[in-house]
């Protein structure tokens, strides 16, 4: 929203995206210009863009665009997949946190399309969303991060169908709520209300391939088929309110202390070998054995940031195809020269990191188009880092699949809920007063809602080869039984490490400690049998006033006023803090962070994406020297160059957009 106090900031694809509606609003086009199959482009369509790169079909329609936008302050358009807090929506009044807003559009369907089942797709809404197709209501979600989809067959019709979106962000901090905060300032941002990533439509046959699960190390990928059948009723596809009730079934069978035996399966049906599935790969044909298909290939090609290969399937079941694809890559905590090591592919790494918050100037929670996330990337591999740590965000899979492909490994934070309590979660921990994690967040209900949202957030995120690494907790933000919350995610999990908890009010179960240091001399914990990352430090600040959204205040942890004093301190606190620590065990860094969000003038980037503070020949050197520490003299340890010469190839193998 509007306000005199601050500065209204445009990335440059943001303009652009700006200027090209107001050319198409200059043309005087009404709202009931809807998309379809004869005509498939709309005046401005966002984000129009395959939305789920690992299972990809054919059929695809893009509701993004202009919608018909009501709450209590606006009647208005609003520029679907941006929230209306965002200057990209086009929204103006204020909004009432808890109030309904209502989205409407119409859509139009051909009789080709009605003869199939028709799938309606969310990416995202924050937070409860009530979903209305010609008059009948197909589904409710109430979680912020999470996509969902709902089988609407029997609602629609040829010719044009209606469709209706209610939502409400109430910022309960019983669900899932990042950094959401309603009095945003300092390290709170502004809040995500409504629809804030991709709608589309799709049309599979009757028996189709309804999701993957792929499992993968440094020899094979083992794909698990899971088919809707033909007996399909509206809202039988399952949404990630369907799916937490199962997640909460499986964490209250473990007691959340990951006793149970049971595993938590994927939706749908488990493909059976006389449905005649079978996957080809690189030419090669592979069948269905037992549900699953196991892809070997005769050569193995590992995925790393410096080497990014990504091998590309197609799925056959019956009518229906897919296509998706896999990476090979082993993580194992091994012991070199007496330290416990966080391995990539058999070999220590240094898994270079910065904290991504996902916020962009104008799009808040959805960069203006998804290009930004490759610029993102590519920006920060450019200056040697290899490791991006999602900080309590789920994105779209675009990010994840721009990783996968271009080499960057995430570090994926779970999306908190609970009380913040500043004294007891920042002041007491930065003096050593650390208490038990079990009283942290005491009402049976909150914890329910992460227990089930954290297993829902795996279960998304699984097939994505560039996640190496879970964050359970942060900070103690909303924390309670991190041990047994650790037993329940490895029980869906093994392949990953998991951090139970960031920053402090560490328990007994992790892979690693993990540690925040800020206004502090960087050093190691005391734990000797667990690799030791430092999962935050620095958050240095040099503000370019002009590219700032708060001119008045700034946030940050040690405030340089020169560009050039900004890029001496960061190489000072590597030289002098980090990489001595390699050698004694460091494995991690995490530094904050990639770009300023609003009051934060913290990042590498500044908040509108315009100017980088740090260029490639101020630290490329630096990151060059992290890897040499861990590992000397092991081929890949002088990678960095390798990566970005290959940075167009995954793209190319992978066929996408």
């Amino acid at each position: 929203m509007g306000n005199p106090g601050f500065q209204q900031l445009f990335t440059l694809e943001g303009e652009e995206l700006i200027n090209r509606i107001k050319e198409t609003q200059s043309q005087d086009r009404s709202f009931e210009g809807t998309q379809t199959a004869e005509s498939p482009t709309e005046p401005v369509i966002p984000w129009n863009v395959y939305p789920r790169p690992q299972l990809r079909r054919k059929s695809f329609m893009c509701l993004n665009g202009m919608w018909k936008f009501y709450s209590e302050n606006n009647d208005c358009e609003i520029l679907v997949p941006f929230c209306p807090e965002s200057l990209l929506s086009g929204v103006t009044g204020e909004l009432e946190y808890g109030e309904t807003l209502r989205y409407e559009r119409m859509f139009t369907l051909t009789e080709k399309r009605v003869n199939k089942r028709v799938i309606l797709h969310f990416g995202a809404v924050s937070r409860e969303a009530c979903v209305v197709v010609n008059g009948i209501e197909v589904c409710r979600n109430n979680n912020a991060y999470l996509p969902f989809s709902v089988d609407i067959t029997e609602a629609v019709k040829v010719g044009e169908n209606t469709l209706l979106v209610e939502a409400e962000n109430d910022l309960s901090t019983k669900f899932p709520y990042g950094k959401q905060k309603k009095d945003r300032g300092g390290m709170w941002y502004t809040p995500c209300s409504g629809i804030w990533q991709t709608v589309w439509i799709e049309t599979v046959p009757r028996t189709y391939i309804k999701s993957l699960k792929i499992d993968v190390d440094d020899k094979a990928a083992d794909i698990v088929v899971n088919l809707e059948g033909t007996e399909v009723s509206p809202g039988d596809v399952m949404t990630a309110e369907d799916y937490a009730k199962k997640a909460e079934e499986h964490a209250n069978a473990a007691g959340f202390d990951g006793s149970s035996d049971k595993d938590l399966e994927l939706d749908g049906q488990k493909a059976d070998d006389s449905r005649s599935v079978y996957a080809v790969c690189e030419g090669r044909e592979y069948k269905a054995v037992n549900g699953k298909i196991r892809i070997e290939p005769e050569e193995k090609h590992l995925w790393s940031p410096e080497d990014p290969y990504l091998y590309n399937v197609t799925i056959h079941a019956g009518e229906d195809e897919v296509e998706t694809y896999f990476a090979l890559r082993k993580l194992e905590i091994k012991e070199f020269k007496g330290i416990k090591r966080l391995c990539l592919n058999g070999r220590p790494y240094f898994f270079n990191a910065l904290l991504d918050q996902g916020y962009f100037s104008d799009g808040l929670y959805t960069p203006a188009v998804p290009e930004l996330y490759e610029q993102d990337i590519l920006r920060m591999k450019a200056l040697g880092f290899n490791t991006l740590r999602k900080h309590i965000k789920v994105e779209p899979e675009q990010f994840y699949y721009d990783c996968d492909r271009l080499g960057m490994v995430v570090f994926q934070d779970m999306v908190n809920n609970g009380v913040y309590n500043y004294v007891l979660d920042t002041v007491f921990p930065n003096f050593g007063l650390r208490g038990f994690d079990r009283i942290e967040n005491g009402r049976p209900s909150v914890r329910k809602n992460f227990k089930n949202a954290m297993i829902a957030t795996v279960k998304h995120l699984y097939n994505h080869q560039c996640i190496c690494y879970w964050t359970v907790f942060n900070e103690g933000w909303g924390q309670f039984d991190a041990d047994g919350a650790f037993r329940v995610l490895k029980k869906y999990d093994t392949s990953r490490f998991t951090d139970a908890t960031s920053g402090w009010f560490k328990r007994k179960e992790s892979d690693v400690e993990s540690l925040h240091i800020y206004f502090k001399k960087l050093f190691l914990g005391n734990d000797k049998e667990r690799p030791q990352v430092i999962s935050e430090f620095g958050g240095y600040v040099y503000k370019n006033a002009e590219h700032s959204f708060n001119k008045l205040n700034t946030y940050g942890y040690k405030i340089y006023n020169t560009q050039n004093d900004f890029v001496t301190g960061l190489r000072k606190l590597y030289e002098d803090e980090v990489l001595p620590l390699v050698e004694q065990g460091l494995c991690a860094t995490v530094y904050t962070q990639v770009s300023d969000v609003e009051d934060e003038t913290n990042g590498i980037l500044t908040y509108d994406r315009k100017i980088s503070k740090v260029e490639p020949g101020d630290f490329a050197d630096i990151s060059a020297k992290l890897q040499e520490l861990i590992d000397p003299g092991h081929e890949g340890s002088d990678g960095i160059n390798k990566q970005q010469e290959n940075a167009d190839a995954p793209q190319e193998r992978a066929k996408r957009q």
